[in-house]
């Protein structure tokens, strides 16, 4: 039986929750990884997010879906498990509007043909609601989705990074492809405005899913 590092720091029913994270997570990675690098990547990912979550309950959550890409990242740059497919991840400033709309239109054109991640050198504690309003016309739904912040494993592990408006903070490593879009920054505009910047992220997605061969979903 696997042991369970206890925070003094948590609630009890916090501590509950990271356990049952961590029970996920090492079925997950079963085989690839073990339960101390399992471990020590739920808690940074905890810590990534306790300082600016809105709600306190939804931290584990949080923390287990962050980790979990942390981990398939470090797997595939560790050439431990690799998906056999392109992988794609988009940076904006506060991983809040633009990162959120392109990473909705990518995961919902590409289907499981491709993987793509999204990231923020600043996170905000929340999604943009224009962008999430202007996203659900489109008949996408990036309301369950959450700003964080980009890790070095995962900018490693992406075959194309996409970057918008991070300008030097956004990471630079060799052997990396970079894209830069300039696409307005829709933080603080209504719906209303979003909708141009929406839309020229659409058009844009389903060409880098052209230049990478992955078709897209009619």
């Amino acid at each position: 039986m696997t042991t369970f590092h206890r925070r003094s720091d948590l609630s009890i029913d916090q501590q509950l929750a990271l356990r049952t994270a961590a029970t996920n997570l090492q079925r997950r990675f079963d085989g690839i990884f073990g339960t101390e690098t399992v471990e020590r990547f739920l808690h940074s990912s905890y810590d990534e997010f306790a300082g600016r979550a809105v709600v306190l309950n939804h931290l584990p959550l949080l923390a287990e879906r962050f980790a979990r890409q942390r981990l398939a990242a470090l797997a595939k740059v560790e050439g431990r498990h690799d998906e056999g497919v392109p992988v794609v991840l988009f940076l904006c400033t506060h991983n809040a509007g633009r990162s959120q709309m392109a990473l909705g239109f990518f995961t919902h054109l590409a289907g499981d043909r491709a993987i793509a991640w999204s990231g923020g050198s600043d996170p905000s504690e929340r999604i943009n609601p224009a962008a999430i309003e202007a996203m659900a016309e489109r008949g996408i739904d990036i309301s369950g989705e959450y700003p964080k912040p980009w890790t070095d494993e995962v900018v490693r592990a992406a075959d194309v990074v996409v970057t918008m408006g991070c300008g030097d903070a956004c990471p630079v490593f060799p052997g990396r492809r970079y894209l830069d879009w300039a696409v307005d920054d829709p933080r603080g505009l209504d719906v209303a405005s979003v909708r141009p910047i929406r839309d020229e992220i659409e058009r844009r997605v389903r060409s880098l899913l052209d230049d990478i061969t992955v078709p897209a979903r009619a």
